[in-house]
């Protein structure tokens, strides 16, 4: 499980591509490598990688065909800053929200309303996505845990939403370096997921009972 608070970032130093399948290898700083041993799950982007090689501050991460396809790190190339956190530990302090490290889709920049203090990144909202995001609800952009500013649903167009972020988020994460047309990693809240399934399926049924 992870919480959203991403602790740092790592650059991509080598890319090794094979047949639907790559190998990413990381310079992680030392202080993300602390106890990490092969085996662990690190959110990379916030998806959920396995290490499977640490060699000195090299540390390798293999992606699957279904990642490449549904995530944005098929676009990583040699020197891309990826986000990183480790994975939580029973007793660590959730300050986002759960997460769980497996993307439902991406979502592309659409616009950037700069502040002097914070900045409003737009996003489209496919449709996969659409029915679970809410006005102040809880979003996961490239493994950042954010609180939705606004869902905008025009009639006969594609619906979009916006997050505000603070300096800290700029300057910790990558979301200070994307630009419009650039494509995050977006994960909903499972629990958000369950509450809305669960009411889709119960006015199914009482749909389906009156006629």
């Amino acid at each position: 499980m992870f919480t959203g608070i991403v602790q740092g970032t790592a650059d991509v130093v080598e890319v090794r591509e094979r047949e639907a399948f790559r190998t990413h290898v990381m310079a992680m700083p030392e202080p993300l490598r602390q106890g990490l041993k092969t085996g662990a799950s690190v959110a990379h982007n916030g998806v959920c990688l396995t290490v499977t090689a640490i060699e000195g501050d090299h540390v390798h991460f293999d992606l699957m065909r279904e990642t490449l396809r549904v995530t944005n790190l098929g676009d990583i190339v040699v020197g891309s800053r990826v986000n990183i956190e480790r994975a939580a530990r029973f007793g660590d302090e959730i300050g986002g929200h759960a997460m769980s490290g497996h993307v439902m889709d991406v979502a592309d920049v659409l616009s950037i309303e700069e502040a002097p203090d914070n900045r409003r990144l737009w996003f489209s909202l496919s449709d996969a996505c659409a029915r679970f995001v809410f006005d102040k609800g809880y979003v996961g952009l490239d493994g950042i845990s954010l609180t939705v500013g606004e869902v905008r649903r025009p009639v006969g167009e594609a619906a979009a939403f916006c997050v505000d972020l603070i300096p800290e988020t700029l300057v910790r994460t990558t979301l200070g370096d994307r630009v419009a047309g650039d494509a995050v990693n977006i994960e909903i809240d499972p629990q958000t997921q369950a509450i809305v399934e669960t009411a889709e399926r119960f006015l199914q049924s009482r749909s389906a009972a009156t006629q």
